[in-house]
């Protein structure tokens, strides 16, 4: 589970990293060339109250991993500038599942907007063309290539390089009228299809406004009004001041409490912005507990319960008989497993149960 940040050279993406990760990141450099790795928790309070119940020897939370990417250059006639960072950081960029793009949306006159002027649209803009660019590169070369090689080969293969023709086209056509490959609603066929490529506008995405000290009390209005000109699938606006974050992150918590009742903020938005990361990804958790963890296990929505057993381990998966599950808030509110078995809430469920946010299960296996 792996996320990029991205965002233009000034853009505080960077700040942004060190926010998210409590990292110590260089900042500053107006769009160096440092790719910067971090691992983050996952708040989940579940598996506070799960500890309160179980005393297990140690609590484990999902976690998902932040890429702070530097800017790519701006394209020019015949260059495309995403394609012209190092071959590790494109690497990286196109490896993750999706994308955070921080905006800039404060003004600072230490630090001018390399443009000259805050414009988060315009920005948000620019760096969305640079990937749809980049996109459209890579699907011409491919047609280009499929006009000899795919009328070679076994039938099978000729029937495949039509299907993947039929459908970079499609995608060509889109990119070329401004949609972000996201917005196509490909099938799963047709997602297979392109697999191998790892189109940049195909991974969702998350906008990240990076506000002002005088601008936190207005998040809520700023967010609206960029998300109602970003109507795209699979993307999510939001906002946070970095800096502030990050000043927060240093304090004590009763000088961090008084910072915030000065400025007027109810909360962080770390755990949100957190949050919003994992649900991004398409992912729930599912919950493990007992004398020795108590745990948080990622998985894409939609999965089953043998699914669910493979992402502990795959003998678990091999020799799957049953689920025992009930419900977080069921298990909670009983106070063990063996009040949720007393009461009917403990239930066992078959390989194709599909498990939901929050469950909390024993995979039951043969050796």
């Amino acid at each position: 589970m792996q996320i990029a940040i991205v965002g233009l050279a000034g853009s505080g993406k960077t700040t942004v990293f060190n926010t998210l990760t409590r990292g110590h990141a260089e900042t500053g450099g107006y769009g160096g060339v440092t790719l910067n790795v971090g691992v983050v928790k996952v708040p989940d309070e579940r598996l506070d109250r799960l500890a309160e119940i179980f005393k297990p020897k140690k609590i484990v939370h999902a976690d998902v991993t932040y890429v702070d990417l530097p800017a790519p250059p701006a394209s020019s006639e015949g260059r495309v500038g995403t394609e012209e960072l190092p071959p590790d950081h494109l690497a990286r960029l196109r490896d993750s599942d999706a994308l955070l793009h921080v905006v800039r949306a404060f003004d600072d006159p230490a630090h001018p907007h390399p443009a000259g002027s805050v414009d988060p649209g315009r920005d948000l803009e620019q760096l969305d063309l640079e990937f749809m660019l980049a996109d459209l590169a890579m699907t011409e070369r491919r047609l280009d290539r499929l006009k000899g090689s795919g009328r070679h080969g076994t039938q099978a293969e000729r029937e495949a390089a039509e299907r993947e023709e039929i459908v970079l086209r499609r995608i060509h056509e889109g990119l070329e009228g401004g949609a972000p490959i996201r917005d196509l609603d490909l099938d799963i066929d047709e997602t297979k299809a392109i697999r191998g490529f790892r189109f940049l506008t195909e991974k969702p995405v998350l906008v990240l406004l990076n506000v002002g000290e005088g601008d936190v009390a207005r998040e809520a209005d700023l967010v609206a009004s960029l998300a109602a000109g970003y109507e795209h699938r699979h993307a999510m606006v939001d906002a946070l001041s970095a800096r502030i974050e990050m000043e927060l992150g240093e304090l004590e918590p009763d000088d961090a409490a008084v910072f915030m009742e000065e400025l007027g903020i109810e909360g962080s938005s770390l755990d949100r912005v957190i949050s919003l990361s994992y649900r991004l990804l398409g992912l729930i958790s599912f919950l493990t507990a007992g004398p020795d963890e108590v745990r948080a296990w990622p998985i894409p929505e939609g999965s089953t319960a043998v699914d669910a057993a493979a992402a502990i381990h795959t003998d678990l998966a091999r020799g799957f008989i049953r689920a025992e599950t009930v419900a977080y808030e069921d298990l909670i509110a009983l106070g063990s497993m063996a009040e949720a078995r007393k009461h009917g809430r403990l239930r066992s469920e078959g390989k194709a149960y599909v498990v939901r946010d929050g469950d909390v299960v024993e995979i039951l296996f043969s050796k």
